[in-house]
């Protein structure tokens, strides 16, 4: 289960960049500030909950991981990041590293 939690992390470690990239334009400042504070208190909540069986530094890891990579695919995908093999090469990396910690569990 501590996995699950750790994964849901991840995910809604995605949501608040994306919050503070809303909150750049006026008319949607203050609906992306607490959207990325619920998703803060969210994934903090479920990496706190991750952390009672997954050591802590394979936990953030995991957790930034997650997070950096889907980030990255978001901004690419709706907000018009720069896009390239190098970049994506990059974004594999990290993803593979993540698999690698958790293999190595």
């Amino acid at each position: 289960m501590s996995w699950m939690y750790l994964i849901v992390a991840g995910l809604l470690e995605i949501g608040w960049p994306v919050g503070l990239k809303m909150s750049q334009e006026a008319e949607t400042r203050v609906m992306g500030i607490l959207l990325a504070i619920g998703f803060m208190a969210a994934s903090g909540f479920c990496l706190w909950m991750a952390q009672k069986h997954i050591p802590i530094g394979t936990a953030y890891a995991v957790w930034t991981g997650i997070g950096a990579a889907g980030t990255f695919l978001v901004g690419v995908m709706f907000y018009g990041d720069p896009s390239s093999l190098a970049r994506y090469f990059g974004v594999a990396l990290i993803v593979a590293g993540v698999v690698v910690l958790k293999l190595a569990h």
